[in-house]
């Protein structure tokens, strides 16, 4: 019942609380980061949800366009200035996809929606993330975030899916505000944000995982 009904029905409460309590703040950081950062003030990119569906994501942008004289954008670690580090420590730059969860498009609580082109490079076990629609925060966001391996990641994602309950969310959500409090895992050991997913490595006897490009 929880998984089918009462977490939609919370999804829009806290969302739509949220972006009304909150749109003072909302406000202020659209006015810093067009300052700082120039426009557009908010950062969209397509996103696999649910069942694999495409979406448009809402953030704050916390990146420069810098790009080199070839017309490329420069590495993260260049373009991530300190006013972006510092929208990213907080997860401030999360806060438009409040919106993404009033549509739909998201929830509060689930895996974390991550780029297309990661879509066929699941193993038929990591596919199992998009079973549910992805959130603002996850099991595995309260358990490393970007300082863990993308296989961990995707282990704590399928293991969400599989024991989604009322109990798990309320944990996760007060963990994700410890988390945050404490500014852990942001990003990994050797990367401003975290190394480009590229397949899992296959084990043996088992053929229908994905070799590492």
């Amino acid at each position: 019942m929880y998984r089918k009904f009462f977490k939609r029905l919370l999804d829009i409460l806290i969302s739509l609380t949220g972006m009304i309590v909150l749109s003072p703040v909302l406000l202020i950081l659209w006015i810093l980061v067009r300052m700082k950062l120039g426009k557009p003030a908010l950062f969209t990119q397509q996103r696999p949800g649910k069942d694999g569906k495409i979406f448009k994501l809402y953030k704050f942008r916390s990146m420069t366009d810098e790009k080199d004289e070839e017309g490329n954008l420069l590495p993260d670690e260049v373009r991530l200035t300190a006013f972006g580090k510092k929208l990213r420590s907080t997860s401030l730059d999360e806060l438009p996809e409040l919106f993404n969860i009033l549509k739909g498009d998201m929830s509060i609580i689930g895996p974390r929606p991550l780029l297309i082109k990661y879509l066929p490079l699941y193993n038929e076990t990591q596919k199992h993330r998009h079973d549910v629609r992805p959130g603002l925060t996850g099991l595995a966001q309260i358990n490393g975030r970007n300082a863990i391996t993308w296989e961990k990641k995707f282990e704590y994602d399928v293991e969400y899916v599989n024991k989604l309950s009322f109990g798990l969310d309320l944990n996760i959500f007060f963990s994700t505000i410890r988390a945050v409090l404490k500014r852990e895992g942001i990003s990994s050991e050797n990367d401003a944000t975290m190394e480009a997913f590229t397949g899992t490595p296959v084990e043996n006897g088992d053929e229908n995982e994905h070799t590492i490009l």
